[in-house]
């Protein structure tokens, strides 16, 4: 688009024009847009010499606009619009919104939030298209950048200022196996759990996650002679644990989907290592004046309020009493 002509234009002479154009009246042009009759005159001048046209001769019937200027009042009033609305931004309606959101969560979050997430944004705004990211490293770069809209992860040590948080609940820990694992009878200890295959849990930005510094368990579950697998798939490891002595240690919570988790029990982490995940919900400041994801923030703080005000306990738990839904704070 070549700009250079446009750059020298006045764009108030295009509102002069629209209202000349719609009283056909120099004076009461000038009155509707607050300015003297001669101010009105001499801006008249000026869009003459910008169209290289009269615009207007006068009659006895009034002011009456050349070919020209008729032709300009068939475009002006779109473009004035087109103007307004880029200036003042366009009123946002959710349910005729049909853009799109990029979130990064884990498989193990999503599992829990997403289906009632996902039902509650059909019925408000049907044409939105939500796109998810279950393996996204550097998440507070990408969202600074716009590559990501929102992100939902285990809580960071630290967030820059220029970012929005939100802490959407914790949840505690377990040690997850198949019915029936020897794992089941007697006491947890890391011995014991030293005999077995481990599957770690994906999670983003590790370094940087404020459960590595602080979770004993978290970090040391792995012993060398070990054999592990390292996987960001529940159905995944759910299928490993269900057909295989591997454990899982990750969020007690997964086991709400029964569904997804039949025939796996959940087993407390060895006495002195229990640690609960922090969940934060984080987006750039960028978007903080955008009505947008405004509203889809609001949407997911309400869909994880009424999930811990419905606060199911699964039947499918061990240990019914330390594995409860996201609660928020």
């Amino acid at each position: 688009m070549d700009t250079q002509n446009l750059y020298k234009v006045d764009l108030n002479l295009l509102v002069a024009l629209q209202a000349l154009l719609e009283e056909r009246s120099v004076s009461r042009a000038a009155e509707r847009l607050h300015i003297t009759q001669p101010a009105m005159s001499k801006t008249l001048a000026r869009l003459r010499e910008l169209f290289a046209d009269p615009l207007f001769t006068r009659s006895s019937r009034g002011m009456q606009p050349t070919p020209r200027a008729q032709e300009l009042a068939t475009e002006l009033g779109v473009a004035l619009h087109d103007i307004a609305r880029l200036v003042t931004g366009s009123h946002f309606d959710p349910y005729t919104y049909s853009g799109e959101f990029t979130l990064a969560l884990s498989e193990y979050i999503g599992v829990a939030l997403l289906p009632s997430l996902i039902q509650r944004l059909h019925q408000a705004a049907p044409r939105l298209s939500i796109r998810t990211i279950t393996r996204a490293e550097n998440q507070l770069e990408q969202l600074a950048t716009g590559s990501l809209d929102f992100a939902i992860h285990i809580a960071q040590a630290h967030y820059p200022d220029e970012f929005r948080t939100q802490v959407l609940g914790t949840a505690p820990s377990g040690i997850l196996v198949r019915e029936g694992h020897p794992l089941c009878q007697g006491e947890i200890s890391w011995e014991r759990l030293a005999l077995y295959p481990v599957i770690r849990v994906y999670v983003p930005d590790l370094e940087q996650a404020e459960l590595a510094r602080t979770s004993e368990a978290f970090m040391r579950v792995r012993h060398p002679q070990q054999g592990s697998l390292e996987t960001s798939h529940l159905m995944t490891a759910m299928e490993v644990l269900r057909n295989t002595d591997y454990f899982l240690p990750g969020p007690a919570y997964v086991l709400q989907n029964s569904h997804t988790t039949n025939g796996i029990v959940a087993l407390r982490t060895p006495p002195g290592s229990d640690y609960t995940l922090k969940y934060m919900l984080v987006a750039h400041r960028r978007t903080g004046h955008s009505p947008m994801h405004q509203w889809l923030w609001d949407q997911v703080l309400d869909t994880i309020r009424e999930m811990a005000a419905e606060n199911p306990v699964t039947q499918h738990v061990r240990y019914p009493a330390i594995l409860r839904p996201l609660n928020l704070p």
